[in-house]
């Protein structure tokens, strides 16, 4: 099987928000994204970068804010393709689908930001779209949030909802250390 590593909108306004006291689950995911994103390239494999740019002026996503810069560690490389998404799914309105399709991939390790939002969507759309998922769940983080009902979650509880959510559905949830050593 041809593999691909997905690496999402591992941007800087998540450290904005880490430096501004958002509470997050997996303080080590970065370091666990480092760590994939070494291992697939020793091996010459696929890698896929995805960054959100949002179409909102105000949003520290928009593409002209400091906010949409690529994190240092995980900035592209050579020959590393980049696909910019305005929703929170990496398939929709990109041509990441046809681009993996035509380099035959058929297995995804998904890792990125945040837990719950645009790297379970990106999940949830692969696994319908056919393909082998592994959704790496200590290279991922979600921050706490506040439901319209007004009941507190706290970010562990949303990373976790997330795990539950994708695992055997859309999903085979692994750690990085199970994906070092496939």
């Amino acid at each position: 099987m041809n593999t691909a590593l997905l690496v999402i909108d591992v941007q800087m306004a998540f450290v904005h928000d880490d430096e501004n006291g958002a509470i997050r689950s997996c303080p080590q995911a970065e370091q666990n994204v480092a760590k994939l994103l070494d291992k697939f390239r020793q091996n010459g494999d696929k890698v896929v970068h995805i960054h959100h740019h949002a179409l909102d002026k105000d949003d520290p996503f928009n593409a002209d804010a400091p906010g949409s810069a690529v994190q240092p560690f995980a900035a592209p490389v050579e020959n590393e393709q980049v696909v910019i998404k305005h929703v929170t799914s990496g398939f929709i309105g990109t041509s990441l689908e046809d681009d993996l399709r035509n380099d035959q991939v058929d297995r995804l390790v998904i890792c990125g930001a945040t837990a719950n939002h645009c790297a379970e969507s990106t999940t949830r759309s692969a696994g319908n779209l056919g393909f082998e998922t592994y959704y790496v769940c200590d290279a991922v983080w979600a921050y706490a949030a506040t439901g319209p009902d007004g009941v507190e979650h706290s970010a562990e509880q949303a990373h976790s909802m997330t795990l539950s959510n994708l695992h055997g559905e859309f999903a085979t949830v692994v750690n990085t250390e199970q994906v070092l050593a496939m």
